[in-house]
């Protein structure tokens, strides 16, 4: 399954918004980079359902993609004044990063605590 995305663009708009041609390109490729993200960090994807993966995957490329403010790279924060009135606003993913947030990680088994015990008086 190397190399094919976990969800379609219909995926994503289905989850978010429809989507200009010029964006459905840049979702095509942020898809599979997304699901080339999920194989690399999560070592039992496998053994996640579909339906989780095409989530999972639809929410990374969601974040991605909410970035429409132009700003120089590693801003993450800016300010305007008018009079006296003044406006602040920061951005979490100022530069549209691909990433797994905590929660997305536990869906699929990264980071889950697990319970085992060793018998110590076992004789082989």
């Amino acid at each position: 399954m190397a190399g094919i995305s976990f969800a379609t663009v219909s995926d994503l708009e289905a989850r978010w918004r429809g989507l200009s041609e010029a964006e459905q390109a840049r979702a095509t490729v942020l898809l599979a980079d997304a699901s080339a993200l999920i194989r690399d960090t999560v070592p039992k994807w496998g053994q996640v359902s579909d339906q989780t993966l095409r989530a999972i995957c639809c929410a990374v490329v969601r974040r991605a993609m909410s970035v429409d403010v132009d700003l120089p790279d590693g801003v993450s924060s800016f300010n305007e004044t008018a009079g006296p009135f003044s406006h602040q606003m920061s951005f979490a993913n100022p530069t549209g990063d691909l990433y797994l947030t905590r929660a997305e990680k536990a869906r699929m088994g990264v980071g889950v605590a697990t319970a085992a015990s060793i018998d110590l008086l076992e004789q082989p």
